[in-house]
């Protein structure tokens, strides 16, 4: 391990290779560099500090560049203990980022990096899961009285903020990023859809084509799994506890079950629901000899990997990132340890697909120090004129073009008198 003042990191001798993966994300994240060239004037962050705690990858340093472009001092550490890209950690320690991670972390060294963080003090947070803000809550509180605000990336984090809303134990506003449509429904639906297929096949190498996949949650994140998993030939099971949802999933061509059912019935099982043991040891004893589950929600809970690991009467590692179970006399597989199989087996997320999610992480920093002090202690949207901007910045960066409404046209939405004549 490689340390320094204000970093940790696996292996600086891996900087010059995560230099040229940082300039192929560069290159696919074009839709930042107006952002970039509007905070190197304006200097939004002068004398901020921002903590991150996120994935540490190619995509994630284009953010640090436009947050340091925008005057902060930034200091990062990684949300999740397979998904540090290690070479990218070297390269941004070698530009003078303050970074905390390596790839396979001990749970200790996870939480002591987040700590590292914290020592900077940070004014503002950006979050992938929460975990950041949940040690400033409860072992931090003297940081609270400088906090301007925080902004959470994914459902999962979501879900947390929205429970500790509801508890009135949230101190600080946090914008939702994860809601504007910028994110959930390209991130979420085209990113995870894609990646997280990525990392299967990265760890197994299997044939998707006529293999029965089941797809546990239809959420913006299954909605994409599930897409393209049948794409690729697979037969897709879907199950759901939203009416909503399931509905949904059956319209679009899916078959809709209980998962006591489809346990029964999968060859590939992917979590994707931001809740806890949806797939139970119970659905485990039901499943089939080889089959393979993996998770690409954030949390490492949603498969109950402990209870796997004490039932199973032996376990190997196969490949890197596939273990093997000998549950009830059959063989069962497990993806990256049951951890965001995306990131951990894969690259995660393509750099396209980041630029908007990482363009409403830039902008909504500086909605929260634009709104310091007005926006009280609770879960907050972006505006809507922000996710359009965002909209306009990809679309201007992939050379597309769209229509924009008449005078005329303006006038009739906006009124009431026309009708048939």
């Amino acid at each position: 391990m490689d340390t320094g003042e204000n970093y940790e990191v696996k292996d600086m001798s891996l900087a010059e290779q995560g230099k040229k993966n940082i300039e192929w994300a560069k290159n696919h994240m074009t839709s930042l560099k107006s952002i970039i060239e509007r905070f190197e004037k304006e200097k939004p962050f002068e004398g901020i500090t921002i903590g991150l705690a996120l994935h540490v990858t190619k995509e994630t340093a284009i953010l640090l560049y436009t947050l340091r472009a925008g005057g902060a001092k930034v200091t990062i550490a990684g949300c999740n203990p397979l998904s540090t890209q290690d070479d990218v950690a070297a390269a941004l320690v070698a530009d003078g980022f303050s970074v905390y991670g390596y790839k396979g972390e001990t749970t200790d060294d996870y939480y002591r990096y987040l700590n590292e963080v914290l020592k900077q003090k940070p004014q503002i947070t950006i979050d992938d899961g929460g975990d950041l803000l949940k040690l400033i809550h409860t072992e931090k509180p003297e940081l609270l009285d400088s906090m301007i605000g925080g902004c959470e990336e994914t459902t999962t984090g979501i879900i947390r903020l929205d429970a500790m809303a509801k508890d009135n134990a949230l101190k600080y506003p946090v914008v939702a990023v994860n809601d504007n449509d910028t994110k959930h429904l390209l991130d979420n639906y085209y990113g995870t859809g894609q990646s997280t297929l990525d990392g299967i096949l990265r760890a197994t190498n299997v044939l998707l084509a006529g293999r029965t996949l089941v797809v546990v949650g239809y959420g913006d994140c299954g909605k994409g799994v599930a897409l393209r998993a049948k794409a690729m030939g697979a037969n897709v099971i879907v199950t759901e506890v939203k009416p909503f949802r399931a509905l949904q999933a059956f319209y679009d061509g899916h078959r809709v079950m209980q998962m006591n059912d489809a346990a029964k019935l999968g060859d590939i099982f992917i979590t994707v629901t931001g809740n806890k043991h949806v797939i139970s040891l119970e659905h485990m004893k039901m499943m089939k000899n080889d089959a393979i589950m993996a998770n690409s929600g954030h949390f490492d809970c949603e498969i109950d990997v402990t209870s796997l690991r004490e039932n199973a009467s032996a376990e190997r590692e196969m490949r890197p990132f596939l273990e093997e179970f000998i549950l009830n006399g059959k063989r069962l597989y497990l993806c990256a340890g049951g951890r965001l199989v995306n990131l951990s087996a894969a690259e995660g997320h393509p750099s396209e697909v980041m630029a908007t999610s990482f363009a409403g992480q830039a902008l909504a920093c500086e909605y929260l120090v634009k709104n310091k002090g007005k926006l009280g202690a609770k879960v907050v949207d972006l505006p809507a004129e922000v996710d359009i901007e965002i909209s306009k910045l990809q679309l201007e960066a992939m050379g597309v073009k769209f229509d924009v409404l008449t005078e005329e046209q303006i006038r009739y939405l906006s009124s009431w008198q026309e009708g048939t004549e």
